[in-house]
């Protein structure tokens, strides 16, 4: 069946007409701030703690937007007699944003969580040469990142967690002092005292006390009965 002539048009004209007659809302930015979700990929954060000068966020970029320098130095053996080792100290970490093509691969590919994303966006400029954030921006950017989603509550501990747990109980035990024993006089007193049977419990406690009448037996002091007149 042939189409109406004109019906393209007219379907045109209704979705006009039902857009026409909605109310329009527009956000008056910048004072008023859209609300993002928080996987929003706005600016890089660095957490240097964590960088380990791998490398790997560096050749993995593809717009090699990301400028790393480091230099080695020799630790000192933790044990004596053990090895020395060196490692690499991070001297500069920066991002040019003005290159950076906002793919994520550098975050991804991080084996030692050292980069996030933050939702911050508003870090425009005037001059392009500002938007090369050197390390010390990059870790102001760290305090924007916002705290990862809660977990099922039905699912397990992460690994990270009970691990750090471990660790901090195991520097507690030895961080404790430890319990005092009482001393060898006082053990060796002990072991020659003789313990008491079960049985002599109550014999014990039926025993009256220095200067106390024993029930049982009768009272030389006190006079028998007929005795108290003849006095």
């Amino acid at each position: 069946m042939a189409p109406i002539p004109g019906s393209g048009l007219a379907k045109g004209l209704a979705v006009t007409l039902r857009t026409m007659t909605k109310k329009s809302v527009t956000a008056q930015y910048p004072e008023a701030q859209p609300d993002l979700p928080p996987r929003t990929r706005g600016v890089i954060g660095l957490f240097e703690e964590n960088c380990t000068v791998c490398m790997l966020c560096a050749r993995e970029c593809p717009d090699w937007c990301i400028y790393i320098d480091s230099h080695k130095e020799t630790v000192p053996a933790a044990t004596p007699g053990g090895r020395e080792r060196s490692r690499n100290v991070l001297d500069r970490f920066a991002i040019d944003f003005s290159l950076c093509m906002y793919c994520g691969i550098c975050i991804e590919v991080c084996p030692f969580d050292a980069l996030f994303w933050s939702p911050e966006f508003e870090y425009a400029e005037t001059d392009i040469r500002d938007l090369t954030h050197e390390r010390d921006k990059l870790r102001e950017w760290m305090w924007t990142v916002p705290a990862p989603p809660a977990l099922d509550p039905g699912a397990e501990e992460p690994k990270e967690l009970a691990t750090a747990r471990k660790t901090a109980d195991k520097l507690a035990a030895q961080q404790a002092p430890p319990a005092t024993e009482p001393h060898a006089d006082e053990q060796a007193r002990a072991a020659e005292q003789p313990t008491r049977p079960q049985g002599d419990s109550k014999q014990q406690t039926d025993q009256p006390k220095p200067g106390q009448p024993n029930p049982g037996q009768p009272n030389p002091e006190r006079p028998k009965p007929g005795q108290e007149g003849s006095e």
